[in-house]
């Protein structure tokens, strides 16, 4: 029999009972959108985050203190650590340390409740130098940055993210008023426009001197960060070695196993986002997989019961001179088709609700979240919606093939 041929009879035989046929493909069709949605929303936030890293430029070196984590253990201890000191600041500044430096910046980061009057709000305290403002690309809607004479003389002055303006002031202009934070006193001087979130979300951020932030807030003296940026692009991986040699020596390490820092060019923070997303994504799908699973063992029970529904129909066919491999083909054929119909179904559909989430995402959070298409999620889908079909479908069009033409006519 042609293909052609096959196909228009199974789909003959589908059309039958469409109501059960539509009921069957439906753990297919909610299988694949899920795999299409988690996809393309992965991709999405990948996008977005990779977006905002190379925001910061491609010549950004972050010197992070505690070894290289390999661990959440390891992460642990990056964040306790305090192995970046002032030591290791005028070392990094020294060029003849590290030749194709441009900049170095300490930044310090910790958390706590702002108040004004009333009103209270939970944010991120972010210390950062004067250059923190074209370093983080960071846009002023009312203010001004502050300078490095702040800077040195560990001004109580702040920068505040949108969302910190609209939970302690409302309607009103902050700046030039005061806030409290950690039990001092800082003046607004600037309020930043909105970033929407993201990997570095400045909308909850409350913005200072570095030394302000490490000797009346925190009570520190070490940093949490050292931003360092080269000069030239093609230097990046010249200076980030000469970063690791400079404070190596300043910390008297001989071993590099035995680094209590480590450092991360931009190109090294999206290849790891990149991995952890692409792992997180791919996890996802994995669990809304499952639900093909369901499907296809759904299209096995479906199919069987059709098979015993249409014995007399095998009979006859069998009787005019259809073979076992007609039979075969023409149940295979139909799951197949089922399979990959409730395949198509759900990647149109799964698209679609990729598509308006996006622009929810976009909209609600004032991010930049663009919609991606996600090829490989598709071909993945109608691939494996239609596998499912012959795998799920093989064993029922087997038992309809082996039918005994006789007794099959013979079957009420």
């Amino acid at each position: 029999m042609k293909l052609s041929k096959q196909i228009e009879t199974a789909y003959r035989g589908l059309e039958t009972n469409k109501s059960r046929s539509l009921l069957t493909i439906l753990g297919i069709v909610i299988g694949i959108t899920a795999i299409m949605l988690v996809v393309s929303l992965g991709a999405g936030a990948q996008a977005l985050i990779l977006g905002q890293i190379q925001g910061l430029g491609t010549q950004t070196i972050a010197v992070l203190p505690g070894r290289q984590p390999s661990g959440p253990a390891d992460a642990a201890q990056s964040i306790l650590s305090d192995s970046l000191k002032e030591k290791d600041l005028i070392a990094l500044r020294n060029k003849a340390n590290v030749p194709g430096v441009k900049d170095v910046m300490p930044a310090i980061i910790g958390a706590g409740t702002a108040s004004y009057g009333s009103e209270v709000y939970q944010v991120t305290i972010f210390g950062v130098g004067a250059q923190g403002e074209k370093l983080f690309d960071l846009h002023i809607t009312d203010g001004y940055f502050f300078d490095n004479i702040d800077v040195q003389n560990r001004s109580t002055v702040a920068v505040i993210g949108s969302k910190v303006a609209d939970q302690l002031f409302g309607n009103s202009d902050p700046i030039n008023e005061t806030i409290r934070l950690k039990g001092r006193t800082l003046r607004v001087i600037a309020v930043l426009k909105t970033s929407g979130g993201g990997l570095f979300n400045y909308d909850d951020m409350v913005l200072m001197p570095y030394t302000t932030a490490q000797t009346y807030l925190l009570g520190i003296n070490y940093y949490n960060r050292i931003i360092v940026e080269a000069e030239e692009d093609q230097n990046v991986s010249e200076v980030a070695k000469d970063v690791k040699l400079t404070l190596r020596e300043s910390h008297n390490i001989d071993d590099p196993a035995k680094d209590d820092f480590n450092v991360q060019t931009q190109q090294d923070l999206a290849a790891t986002i990149s991995t952890i997303t692409s792992a997180l994504t791919g996890f996802l799908a994995a669990v809304a997989a499952i639900a093909l699973f369901v499907g296809g063992i759904g299209i096995m029970n479906i199919m069987l019961v059709s098979v015993t529904e249409r014995t007399r129909e095998i009979g006859l066919r069998k009787a005019i001179g259809a073979t076992n491999k007609d039979i075969l083909t023409q149940f295979l054929g139909e799951s197949v088709l089922l399979t990959a119909v409730g395949g198509l179904i759900g990647i149109i559909l799964g698209s679609l609700l990729a598509f308006l989430i996006s622009i929810v995402l976009s909209k609600g959070l004032g991010v930049d979240w663009k919609y991606v298409f996600p090829w490989d999620g598709a071909l993945m889908g109608i691939s494996v919606s239609a596998l499912i079909g012959l795998v799920f479908g093989g064993y029922p069009a087997h038992q309809a093939s082996k039918k005994n033409p006789i007794e099959a006519l013979r079957y009420e």
